[in-house]
């Protein structure tokens, strides 16, 4: 689970998503307010990754990757198995 592309991918946005949220609640000024029409979009954007990154995280632990049981493979060079 550790290195499933999910993982990362989620914990990446969720890192990104903290980042933004931290910056968009201290470093509010009115020239930032006056950018962006009056919304804070650090913060806005910053809830919007965390849910994705919530939706990966969820979607690794309720849909694990399951690695079959190896069965008898025919060999590389494309032949058959030898029958008995």
């Amino acid at each position: 689970m550790l290195f499933d592309i999910r993982t990362i991918v989620g914990a990446l946005l969720g890192s990104y998503a903290v980042i933004l949220i931290v910056t968009g609640l201290v470093h509010n000024t009115a020239a930032e307010q006056a950018k962006t029409g009056g919304v804070n979009v650090n913060v806005w954007a910053g809830v919007g990754m965390g849910a994705v990154a919530l939706a990966f995280l969820v979607w690794v632990l309720l849909r694990p990757v399951s690695v079959p049981a190896e069965t008898g493979a025919p060999a590389a060079d494309g032949d058959s198995p030898p029958e008995s």
